[in-house]
């Protein structure tokens, strides 16, 4: 049994058959995360020089179809089993770059140089836990995930409380100010998408070892798309919490 508490990553069994030829290898998951990445670049600076020469309108549009879409599209991935299809992962991929580009042009706007701060950080991030990992610093077994799942969970639920009540005018106090609580809580977030990405780096470890079919290269790719633009997201937050407190 192979689990991971990321929701993009939620076939908790990997199907290994005899006949397969071609296997899930790191290089694979590798090439295939640039070209997804590519991709989400693309649709991003798209929506962003679109802002920058004066085309708010069609830039927004295309934001909030990026944003509406992408969620729809993400449940749709995950419950009709296409977490491992190439198109619907880069079609996600494309619909994720449109809403970036257009939160990320937002957040510039009011903190100029957030952006590429933001950037280097997620990156940091990722870098780090994937040496951590590949040091065996850090534990990955069916007790953590279970701990992830429920904190990912609740956080889900503060998400989603956030999202209804903004339609009354109503805000969840303290962890969206740029007071300690909600530096803490972004802190928190950051700290869950990290652990995150070692379930992710687990999985595709677990799926390179016992031979898993090429399609879960996809499948690996689209569990880091996830939680990588997680991560960004709550960096971007977080830094706009800091710098507002100045």
């Amino acid at each position: 049994m192979y689990r991971t508490s990321n929701p993009a990553l939620n076939d908790s069994t990997f199907t290994i058959q005899d006949l397969v030829q071609e296997k899930m290898t790191i290089q694979g998951v590798a090439e295939k995360g640039f070209i997804t990445l590519g991709v989400m670049l693309i649709t991003g600076l798209s929506v962003f020089g679109l802002f920058v020469t004066g085309n708010l309108e069609l830039a927004f549009m295309l934001s909030i179809v990026g944003w509406i879409a992408g969620l729809i599209f993400f449940f749709v991935m995950i419950f009709t089993g296409l977490s491992d299809n190439p198109i619907a992962i880069l079609t996600y991929a494309a619909l994720q770059g449109l809403f970036l580009g257009g939160v990320t042009t937002l957040f510039e706007a009011y903190y100029p140089g957030i952006a590429i701060q933001a950037f280097v950080l997620t990156a940091g991030v990722f870098g780090t836990m994937l040496v951590i990992y590949r040091m065996g610093l850090i534990p990955v077994n069916d007790n953590t995930r279970i701990i992830l799942a429920s904190a990912m969970g609740g956080v889900f639920i503060i998400y989603m409380l956030t999202f209804i009540l903004s339609f009354a005018g109503i805000s969840i106090p303290f962890i969206h100010g740029s007071g300690p609580i909600g530096i803490l809580f972004s802190l928190f977030v950051i700290g869950l998408g990290a652990y995150c990405l070692a379930c992710d780096f687990d999985f595709i470890e677990q799926g390179v070892e016992n031979g898993a079919p090429k399609s879960y290269e996809w499948r690996a790719v689209f569990g880091l798309l996830v939680t990588l633009v997680w991560i960004y997201l709550e960096m971007l937050r977080l830094l706009a919490k800091l710098q507002s407190r100045r």
